[in-house]
Parts: C-alpha cells; structure tokens; sequence
C-alpha cells in the first residue's frame, strides 16, 4: 500500500513527510495483508518524535550528540531530546537509593554455587527413536541408582556419554547460566545430596542429575548493591519523566493525520533512555 492511501501526517503545523514514515515503519512489525497496521505505528512514533523535537527546540536546548558504543553515536535530533528528557528526569537521592535497598535487603545476593555430579544419555531430540531409547537407558540406569545409590560414580564412569564419567559423573561447581536452561532447573529443585527422580531432557539427551552441595549466596551490603540500584532507579526515573512529558506535549498539540496517539505510542523509541556511564 503506498503512501497515498494514507492522510498527511501534521504536528503543530508541521509536516512529517510520508517517506520519513515509510522508512520508520521498517521498524513496526504487522503482517503482510496489513501493512496499514505498520504505518499508522510509525506515524504514531513520529508524530510524538516530532513533538519532543518541538519542545526542546523551543526551550533553545543544545546538546552534543554522545558515543553509544562500537563506534555509534547519537544524531543531533537524538541527542536533543536526550537532553530534554534529562531536564525533566531527577536522579535518584542517596536517601531513594538507600531506602530502596533497605526494603528488603535480602532481594540483593551474590550468585549460589552447586557441587554436581550427572550421568548423561546422549542423543539428539529431535529424533524421536534415538530420544527414546536414550530414555529408556536413563530410566533404568535411574531405577539401578535408587536400589543403590552409592552406586553413582560407578556408572558414571561406566554409562555416562558426557566427559565427565572419567571423574565420576562430577561436574564441579556450577553457578547460574552455567548449564542449559532446564539442566538449570531440575537442579534447583533438588535439595543437597538429592538425585532427579526421573531423567531430564536437554539438546544434549537425557541426565540423571545430583546436588552434591551447595552453597548459598550471601546478601550483599549496600555499599556494594548501590552502583546497580542506582542506575535502575535512574532507568525507572528516566522512563517515567519521558511518559509525563509526551503526556503533556500531547495533550496541547493540534495532531492531524494519526490516530490513537497517546503516552505509549512511541515515547520509549522516542526518548532515548540514560546508559550505564550516564
């Protein structure tokens, strides 16, 4: 559908051109019989990109485009609202940041760490018998482990397909993110010293799964949570003062040619948020 079918797009008078729209609604998934769908987003985004411009142009803000990384910098119109929403966005105090972490100290901790053994029945999931004779194997092996337990390292070093059998089954410590996703979670359900009742599928077949040990993380002091607390609650002030202002920018303006604007449509690609250096 071309530009055509759809009505000139106006903020305060000024005119947002439809190849700037069309170019931004690249950036709006919709599916293909409604390509419509992606268009009014883009004017939407725009419309409220054009009005934070307005309004920083009109308080004769400058502000010098800021690197963002792996040689990216910011455009002149990026780094002007940056700077407005800055003059609206308070940093947090030391008395908010403080007060967040004493809410609940204990939501700050360092990473647990687990002892953990496995035996592994390799195969690939995806292919359905290969899947279910590993599972076979895993069951029996784990219904020979329940009779005896202290029988582990033993098969390990007989049965399992993972390297790890020439060390018993042993995997050493792990910490979170070290293992697959579900790997992940059948271990934190286990208490110390429990083997998974049943085997647990990964891309890498079926485990029986030990917690030898744990050890769990330790809460941290505030001197040490405060430089992350900090730059959340800076991102939280951030998003809420670009809300604010695109509401009352929005709420004053003549907008023609968009339907449904409001706070959400486009402020967060609109208003850049700070970084972590910010």
């Amino acid at each position: 559908m071309g530009a055509a079918f759809f009505p000139e797009v106006t903020v305060n008078g000024e005119v947002v051109p439809q190849a700037l729209i069309a170019a931004e609604a690249q950036n709006h998934p919709a599916p293909r019989e409604k390509p419509g769908l992606a268009w009014r987003a883009a004017a939407r985004a725009l419309a409220v990109r054009a009005l934070l411009l307005q309004e920083a142009r009109r308080r004769g803000l400058v502000a010098e485009p800021e690197a963002l990384g792996a040689g990216l910098h910011e455009t002149e119109e990026e780094a002007l609202i940056r700077a407005l929403v800055e003059a609206e966005a308070a940093a947090p105090t030391e008395g908010e940041i403080h007060a967040a972490w004493a809410r609940d100290p204990s939501r700050f901790r360092s990473a647990p760490l687990w002892e953990v053994s496995h035996i592994l029945c390799a195969c690939d999931p995806q292919d359905e018998a290969a899947r279910a004779a590993a599972q076979a194997r895993a069951q029996a092996l784990a219904a020979r482990l329940s009779a005896e337990p202290g029988a582990f390292a033993g098969l390990a070093a007989k049965e399992s397909d993972c390297g790890s059998r020439s060390a018993g089954g042993a995997l050493g410590q792990l910490g979170p993110g070290d293992t697959v996703p579900e790997f992940e979670a059948a271990l934190r359900r286990l208490a110390e010293g429990e083997l998974t009742a049943e085997p647990v599928l990964t891309r890498h077949g079926w485990h029986l799964i030990r917690l030898d040990a744990q050890a769990e993380g330790r809460e941290l002091p505030f001197e040490v949570v405060r430089p992350r607390l900090a730059e959340a609650l800076e991102k939280a002030a951030w998003a809420r003062a670009a809300r604010d202002l695109v509401a009352r920018l929005v709420a004053a303006a003549e907008v023609r040619g968009v339907d449904g604007l409001s706070v959400s449509s486009g402020s967060d690609e609109a208003a850049p948020r700070p970084s972590a250096s910010n």
